[in-house]
């Protein structure tokens, strides 16, 4: 984010936290593809991740004066979304099935093993290559289902949204090297899950 827009949300904060609803529906315009993909991807149903992330900005806006400037903004408010979407989570007793116990530590970048490179976005040329990429992102989001809820967070954080270390580890109320160790082993899961599932996956994108 540069200068100028970094000023024009502090703005809007500042108007937010004085009560102004028009300048936190700005910030919402800004922010709800973000908070709303990060629910869905870690609950796995539209129509929950819609009512949590609305409930989710009420209560972003209930609490806007507690902010403070001490963690990004967007950081802010995806921990109050993934704690709701957590708290609905556990609510409902949608326990993600068992993985293997095996963990291997990977490399930490943005790498061919990342869960990002396998979220595809606009890249469908044609019909048959539409289906595949909807057949890929269900798998995926099939897969993350199956993570513990701890590792799924911060994959969807880390490498679906593009969060740094630093602000994963704001959003979720831990530390970077916790954040780092469960990133490794979410990956590792994910792909384990993806490579039992090949037959399933496009043929480009065939886990080797």
């Amino acid at each position: 984010m540069d200068k100028l827009a970094r000023d024009d949300e502090e703005q809007l904060i500042a108007r937010s936290q004085h009560g102004d609803v028009e300048a936190f529906n700005q910030l919402i315009g800004q922010y709800q593809h973000i908070m709303y993909g990060t629910v869905f991807r870690m609950l796995g149903d539209s129509d929950t991740a819609a009512d949590v992330t609305q409930d989710a900005f009420i209560a972003a806006f209930k609490a806007i004066r507690s902010y403070r400037g001490n963690a990004s903004f967007r950081a802010w408010l995806l921990r109050i979304g993934s704690n709701m979407a957590c708290d609905h989570w556990r609510r409902v007793q949608r326990h993600p099935t068992a993985s293997l116990d095996m963990l291997t530590d990977e490399d930490e970048s943005r790498n061919s093993g990342s869960a990002e490179a396998l979220i595809l976005t606009d890249r469908a040329n044609n019909p048959e290559e539409v289906v595949l990429t909807r057949e890929l992102q269900e798998l995926i989001q099939h897969g993350l289902q199956a993570l513990p809820l701890d590792q799924r967070t911060v994959i969807v954080l880390y490498d679906i949204h593009g969060l740094s270390y630093e602000e994963v580890a704001q959003a979720t109320q831990t530390n970077i090297g916790t954040v780092r160790s469960r990133i490794s082993r979410g990956r590792a899961r994910l792909r384990t899950y993806l490579q039992q599932h090949q037959e399933l996956l496009p043929r480009n994108y065939r886990l080797t």
